[in-house]
């Protein structure tokens, strides 16, 4: 193993990181600001930092803590005992057998959009399909985690989310300060509300009225509530939503899989809308999902800070110091991925998938911080999929130049205007 040591280029990280990777070796040193940080590019590592010796490593990292402070104190950031307790409060609701039941209404949404898509494919005029996953995924989080539709504001609401979390790391700025304020009211009306409402839910914002500390037997007050929901709302829908638009640029680019998906959906649907039940007969279509989310995963890259001195092979890691743990650069490891940049659906084949070491691949990181709503995001993800690749084909706008942008997610720097075609 080599380690060597580089201040990371802030206009280009991700070319960066790829090059301090590939000459890094499986632990290379570099300078994070003026913090000694460490990016791993061994999937042993990665187990041993996120699974055997989690207890170390905490998320206590700059953009965490930024997080925290600017946006809401909740499951994405919180550590120790109170972690584990709103978990544990929070779990049921992303069971398999829960989330199964969401399928109709994600469908039901998707196909709404779908009727606007088709004043497009008339008119030929283009969509933006970044700002349109955003809507459609926030109106689905929120329906499903907490029994409200706000349809009427999704789209308004969506692009001042998407610009505030760009501006993150200026909390100060204006398009943070609108963005927040629109998450902060709008979640705040879905708590107002739901205080006043006798009817009985079964949702998790109904787990959280219900959730009363072991010791003092009080309940959350409506600021605890408030942090959860919005961590919720936008992890849960921000994330997706930009995994469903990587996906899109990929089929655009890559005429063969698209093909290959439209006779999946056809053969298996024969023009009928896709359930839960049929996402087992569309194999093709979660390995699309899974090759998107390889070369392009939303949560680009996790921080953890070592409580106490480790070794990651003939690596100290000091006490203090932080570990990057880059899904970005790891799902383009030449040691693990065939010509790591080409678009493959098939790498995902079970043998395939299986022949790789774990962590190769951890687009939702892994373990005991696994990201609770993975089982939700990749439900939602491969129905809405279906349900559009039977209906119609996305071209990219000529000469529109597509690039990742370094964001709380990663996603395409100025969208993603594409004409839809009718399939």
């Amino acid at each position: 193993m080599t380690t060597t040591e580089a201040t990371l280029h802030t206009r280009d990280p991700f070319r960066s990181l790829l090059a301090l990777s590939r000459r890094g070796g499986d632990v290379a040193r570099y300078r994070a600001g003026t913090e000694a940080a460490f990016l791993i590019n061994n999937p042993a590592y990665v187990k041993h930092v996120l699974v055997d010796n989690h207890e170390n490593y905490s998320k206590g990292t700059f953009i965490n803590n930024l997080f925290k402070q600017a946006i809401a104190d909740g499951l994405l950031t919180s550590e120790g005992e109170d972690w584990w307790r709103q978990r544990r409060l929070m779990q049921p609701a992303f069971y398999r057998e829960r989330v199964a039941r969401i399928g109709d209404g994600v469908t039901e949404a998707t196909l709404a959009m779908a009727e606007r898509w088709g004043s497009n494919v008339r008119t030929g005029e283009p969509l933006d399909v970044a700002a349109e996953m955003g809507s459609l995924t926030l109106r689905i989080t929120t329906r499903a985690l907490f029994s409200v539709d706000i349809s009427q504001e999704a789209d308004s609401l969506g692009h001042r989310i998407a610009e505030g979390l760009g501006y993150l790391i200026s909390p100060d700025t204006p398009e943070f300060l609108r963005g927040r304020a629109g998450v902060e009211e709008t979640v705040s009306a879905i708590i107002e509300e739901r205080r006043t409402d006798d009817r009985e839910y079964a949702d998790l914002l109904a787990m959280l009225f219900a959730a009363r500390d072991q010791d003092t037997g009080e309940a959350m007050s409506d600021r605890e509530v408030r942090d959860q929901v919005i961590t919720l709302m936008l992890a849960g829908y921000e994330t997706t939503a930009n995994a469903l638009t990587w996906n899109w640029y990929l089929l655009s680019q890559n005429p063969r899989p698209m093909a290959v998906l439209a006779e999946e959906v056809r053969a298996v649907l024969s023009g009928r809308v896709a359930t839960v039940a049929d996402l087992p007969q569309l194999p093709y279509n979660r390995m699309v999902l899974d090759e998107s989310m390889r070369l392009y995963p939303p949560a680009w890259i996790l921080g953890r800070r070592a409580l106490a001195e480790d070794r990651l092979g003939d690596q100290v890691i000091p006490a203090g110091s932080v570990v990057a743990l880059c899904p970005y650069t790891m799902h383009r490891n030449p040691a693990f991925w065939d010509e790591p940049e080409e678009f493959r659906p098939e790498r995902f084949t079970r043998d395939r998938a299986a022949a790789r070491p774990p962590f190769a691949y951890f687009p939702f990181g892994g373990g005991p911080r696994l990201c609770i709503g993975h089982n939700f995001a990749l439900l939602e993800s491969q129905l809405i999929t279906a349900t559009l690749a039977q209906r119609f084909r996305v071209e990219l706008v000529p000469d529109h130049p597509v690039l990742p942008e370094r964001r709380f997610v990663l996603r395409p720097r100025g969208g993603l205007p594409m004409i839809v075609r009718a399939a």
